[in-house]
């Protein structure tokens, strides 16, 4: 909770405002049933109308100052939730990009997404309503209940049968209904995990008919909100039969006993009206209090998840000195050994012994799961080593600014992903002060140039979000286009020009070499054509090196590598090959 208020920030004064001037209206609604009884008992009973009319206009007067507070009590409330929503909102967002990758396998982008929307609306929602209603109910029903008491102290002890009986009710229901919506707010990651999947690769569904599978998936997943929801609801809807309950009590008894009261002599008819006003005001705030209850006990899950984001910390840091230069582009790794989850005696790598010189090329080759992109993520310490060191530029990567070592070290990942905006602004992600020639020099290097001349708005052309009006290829290209804006000390591509035709690979790694002569490039493929060129090729098995020389040496040498270069070579070629 103290996380969570910490964000309050600026708006903390529009929070108090908010809280003061509902004071304000509390005390002159309390006020106006006592005026009422003087009304009653010295003006009409008195035959005295000089009473009525002065008391009268006071209580004009006082409606409307209540009016007044109570409407500027609504706008600050109004801006002290929206800003703590907004504020909250900028926290999580920006601890989010402190993340490293295992940080945010932790949490899943589904659940992030869902802390970031429904869970801070809801305690957006909850929060006005604490500063609203959570002030005004609590000093209703106190003020209510002292002029309770200064009417007749005897009638006033009745009134707490009504609300100890209200507060078991409540109070029952807070606790069973708190652990419910803890269940609510799991399966709505799950419904957005759902949503999210099916929109993303909605081209996949349509292209093998399951748009049915994906309907019977995404109903079971709301199916599973809907029973949750309709057991909290109902639940809930004992609110309003137990605060009837409490409120038919306290009238009949205020009617029976005030009646004998006033016949005895021991009150006036003006005081009797006034405390039925009270009654039905302690009463009503118990009511709203009880719809705070409700709302509280859904923001309380809320917080707790938004408060994990907020305390998460990141875990890879810089180091108290960190860094800044990276000699050059040489790698080694010594006996690194890599796992995604810590102690679970699973390792991705095992034991890499690996030396590269800076500026050579080297070919990264292997079957699925062989490790070859947990390999190169080391080396931009997107993650870190279990065991080992990975040293780039003769240091070890922990010793480096991140921010330093990420812009020498260029990634074009598995994944490639653009961003909506203009040509120019995808490739400006590299270089943000690249002039367009140099944007179109990168892209010349990346054989993109060829189909941006096409488009009629050339390099001013809109990217769809996620690259969707561009093929595969094309948003390859471009990736690497944006990846040499860097001019990297370090370039890997992972498995980046697999969508590209061969003979359009072979130009872009010669290009590459003559774009950036000096620079060490890991190229990550599939194909042997893509590597067989490069200085020396590491061949990855289950984690492990099994080979790493150069091509020739690897044909006479190596059963995999020359079992990949059979099946590929012998057997057919590469699809836009003659065998």
């Amino acid at each position: 909770m103290k996380t969570v208020l910490r964000q309050l920030g600026r708006y903390r004064r529009d929070a108090l405002a908010c809280i003061g001037l509902t004071t304000l209206e509390v005390v002159m609604d309390i006020l106006l049933p006592f005026i009422t009884a003087i009304i009653i008992d010295r003006g009409l009973e008195a035959g005295n109308l000089s009473v009525v009319y002065r008391y009268g206009a006071l209580m004009v007067v006082m409606a409307f100052f209540g009016l007044f507070f109570g409407a500027l009590a609504g706008k600050y409330a109004a801006a002290a939730s929206a800003g703590f929503a907004a504020n909250l909102r900028q926290s999580i967002y920006s601890n989010i990009q402190t993340f490293s990758f295992s940080n945010i396998d932790k949490f899943s982008v589904p659940g992030l997404v869902t802390r970031m929307t429904t869970d801070i609306t809801n305690v957006q929602n909850a929060f006005m309503m604490v500063i609203r209603v959570a002030v005004r109910s609590p000093l209703t029903f106190v003020f209510s209940y002292i002029m309770c008491l200064m009417i007749s102290p005897r009638l006033s002890l009745t009134f707490l049968i009504a609300i100890v009986f209200l507060v078991a009710v409540l109070g029952g229901i807070m606790v069973v209904t708190m652990k419910i919506f803890n269940q609510v707010f799991r399966k709505y990651d799950d419904l957005n995990a759902s949503v999210q999947e099916n929109i993303s690769a909605i081209r996949v569904v349509k292209a093998f008919v399951r748009e049915d599978y994906e309907n019977q998936k995404f109903s079971k997943a709301s199916s599973n909100l809907y029973r949750l929801f309709v057991k909290a609801e109902g639940l809930l809807a004992f609110n309003n039969p137990a605060m009837m309950t409490a409120v038919y009590f306290c009238i009949i008894m205020v009617s029976w006993m005030g009646s004998h009261f006033i016949v005895a002599g021991e009150m006036t008819s003006g005081n009797l009206t006034s405390l039925f006003s009270y009654v039905m005001s302690l009463l009503m705030s118990l009511m709203m209090l009880s719809m705070v209850v409700v709302m509280i006990s859904m923001s309380m899950a809320s917080i707790r998840r938004i408060s994990q984001v907020l305390e998460e910390t990141p875990d890879l840091r810089d180091p108290a000195q960190p860094v800044r230069e990276v000699a050059d582009g040489a790698i080694d790794f010594d006996h690194v050994s890599f796992s995604y989850k810590h102690g679970s005696g699973k390792d991705a790598l095992t034991d890499i012994d690996l030396h590269i010189r800076s500026g050579e090329t080297i070919g990264v080759i292997g079957g699925t799961g062989a490790g070859k992109s947990s390999l190169v993520n080391l080396i931009c310490r997107l993650y870190d080593v279990t065991q080992g060191t990975v040293k780039v530029g003769g240091l070890d990567v922990r010793r480096y600014d991140m921010e330093a070592l990420r812009d020498q070290v260029s990634v074009v990942l598995q994944k490639n992903t653009l961003f909506s905006g203009t040509i120019l602004d995808n490739l400006r992600w590299g270089d943000p002060n690249a002039t367009e020639e140099e944007c179109i020099a990168a892209c010349r290097a990346a054989c993109a140039d060829e189909f941006i001349d096409r488009f009629p708005d050339g390099y001013h052309t809109r990217i769809e979000r996620g690259g969707a009006n561009v093929s595969g290829g094309q948003k390859q290209r471009l990736c690497i286009a944006r990846a040499l804006l860097k001019k990297p000390k370090v370039l890997i591509l992972d498995d980046s020009t697999s969508a590209v035709d061969t003979a359009t690979d072979a130009k872009i790694r010669a290009a590459l070499a003559q774009y950036l002569p000096g620079t060490t490039k890991l190229i990550i493929a599939q194909r042997i054509s893509s590597v067989e060129s490069a200085d020396r090729i590491l061949v990855l098995d289950n984690g492990r090196v099994d080979g790493f020389d150069t091509h020739e040496n690897l044909l006479k040498t190596n059963a995999i590598y020359r079992e990949i270069y059979d099946s590929q070579v012998k057997g057919g070629g590469d699809f836009d090959q003659s065998a």
